[in-house]
């Protein structure tokens, strides 16, 4: 199997509740839960990370291709939240709106809405996914 990334993700939490240290190439992260759930909120919580990253693969393929096509999008916006349902099996439903700056035609619109599914963290949420998890 070939991964998708140089260096594992690699993470690390002590005995102060709930803050983790997540490391890549370069970079720390700080996770942490909200103070409602017994962090000290000092970064953002797991399920904003994962939105995060959908956020940010999302603008950069919609850059990519603006800039590819010429168009004159100065600036593009991206609000993202989600929701959960038990019954009759878990599904998760996520909310992606996107604004743009400028004047962008319905038919550019059109074609943008098509591309924010093709960036990669879209095409791996809406794939199959495997956890394989060992000691």
């Amino acid at each position: 199997m070939d991964y998708l990334l140089e260096n594992n993700i690699e993470g690390a939490i002590g005995s102060q509740k709930y803050l983790c240290a997540i490391f890549w190439r370069n970079g720390k992260l700080l996770m942490d839960e909200p103070e409602s759930l017994g962090g000290n909120d000092i970064g953002p919580d797991p399920f904003s990370t994962f939105l995060a990253s959908l956020a940010g693969c999302t603008l950069s393929t919609l850059r990519m291709y603006i800039d590819r096509k010429g168009w004159d999008i100065p600036e593009i916006k991206i609000s993202l939240n989600m929701a959960q349902e038990s019954a009759p099996e878990l599904e998760t439903k996520i909310s992606r709106t996107l604004s743009f700056s400028g004047n962008v035609s319905d038919e550019q619109k059109e074609r943008l809405l098509i591309i924010a599914d093709k960036c990669p963290i879209s095409k791996i949420l809406k794939n199959r996914i495997n956890i394989n998890t060992a000691l």
